[in-house]
């Protein structure tokens, strides 16, 4: 029998081009694909289900593989190049040797999406360092709703993610967003999150909502764009255009920054 770990070793680490409403034709690459692995559970995870809930670095695919993958893609068609995939990328100890080896050999802007729990970390940050733009998560403003979405590995608070953001936006010097799902749990909490906005001061608030439907059981396909219609998965409450667009401006008058949603990326 196939294990949840086997099923993604013969997956390519890189994926795509994907259309995304906040980069245009984006090329995946992919740090953990033999498995998902993160320090976040969200409730709205596009990946189902997380089967290594962790905040221990490692190399779980070789930057040789990475590279091959990449060679070997329709990376030229791509608009960027981004670290995603299965899970949280800067849990890969290679994420700075793998982002050099990007930019060196396509020449393409590297992005990476991160939920910001290992932005403590100095070396993470100083890895991050090589990207040209990073999307860091916050989806809630006070720690129970963080608990209640993020569901994160013990030992991460908000505190500690709020914390970490604030040392990259010091450090890094490139550009940063800030990007926060909305849902009926956390779209009351708009006075409050944009205190924290504020104190942050990222280049961009980007809003979204669950539109994709999220899977019952974990594939390594599941990191890729899904269709409205995807089999075995299950929708979520969402928030309308009307609510996010009066969310974006309410967001934008308190705190001065340019918001945009995946209603309205203008």
């Amino acid at each position: 029998m196939t294990t949840e770990v086997e099923a993604g070793q013969s997956a390519s680490t890189v994926y795509g081009p994907v259309e995304s409403w906040r980069l245009g034709r984006s090329l995946g690459v992919d740090l953990l694909c033999v498995n998902s692995i993160c320090s976040f559970k969200c409730i709205y995870c596009q990946l189902g289900r997380i089967n290594l809930h962790t905040m221990t670095r490692r190399i779980f695919v070789p930057t040789e593989r990475v590279m091959a993958d990449l060679r070997a893609s329709a990376w030229q068609s791509a608009d960027v190049i981004t670290l995603s995939g299965n899970g949280e990328p800067t849990l890969a100890a290679n994420l700075g040797e793998v982002i050099r080896g990007v930019r060196r050999f396509t020449g393409k802007p590297v992005v990476v999406l991160t939920n910001a729990t290992t932005l403590n970390d100095p070396a993470v940050r100083c890895e991050l360092a090589g990207a040209d733009k990073i999307f860091c998560k916050l989806d809630a403003a006070d720690e129970r709703t963080f608990r209640l979405i993020n569901r994160p590995v013990e030992g991460v608070t908000l505190h500690s993610v709020i914390e970490g953001i604030k040392k990259l936006r010091t450090e890094y010097p490139g550009w940063l967003a800030v990007q926060t799902m909305l849902m009926p749990i956390n779209s009351w909490e708009l006075e409050e999150l944009a205190a924290l906005l504020r104190k942050l001061r990222p280049d961009e608030v980007q809003l979204n909502t669950p539109l994709r439907p999220v899977p019952r059981e974990w594939s390594v396909a599941t990191r890729g764009n899904h269709s409205p219609g995807a089999p075995n998965s299950a929708r979520l409450k969402v928030i309308d255009r009307d609510e996010a667009e009066r969310i974006r401006k309410m967001l934008h008058e308190m705190t001065g920054l340019r918001v945009v949603s995946v209603y309205r990326q203008n």
